[in-house]
């Protein structure tokens, strides 16, 4: 996975038009030490500092520091894990379901099958 692109960062550009500049705030992905990218248009292109942003899914960004972008610029163990359970009947990913469910998903909580109740 490669860190985002120019275009994108333009169309970030584009659909955020009140802004002088984008600011990612966060942690390292790799040394998880805090940070600050920012992306600033500048008449001979877009200048980025503090790092490198990866967008693995769209708005769903990911931040390095330069050491670590240096020492290794794929993103890598990274991974969505899709959660499916049952609802109405049938398995379907946590993330499809409406918001309702959603929160009713969250108020659930979860037992341990393996261990066997004492019998008096």
């Amino acid at each position: 996975m490669s860190h985002m692109t120019v275009e994108r960062l333009h169309e970030l550009f584009d659909e955020n038009p009140e802004k002088e500049a984008l600011a990612w705030n966060g942690e390292c992905h790799d040394c998880k030490k805090p940070m600050s990218v920012s992306a600033t248009p500048q008449a001979d292109g877009i200048r980025i500092d503090g790092g490198s942003v990866y967008e693995p899914e769209t708005n769903k960004f990911i931040i390095k520091c330069d050491a670590c972008f240096l020492e290794d610029p794929v993103l890598r163990q990274y991974q969505d894990c899709e959660v499916y359970s049952r609802v109405v009947g049938y398995l379907r990913p946590v993330g499809q379901w409406n918001d309702a469910k959603q929160s009713e998903f969250e108020d659930r909580k979860l037992f341990d099958s393996s261990i066997t109740p004492k019998v008096a």
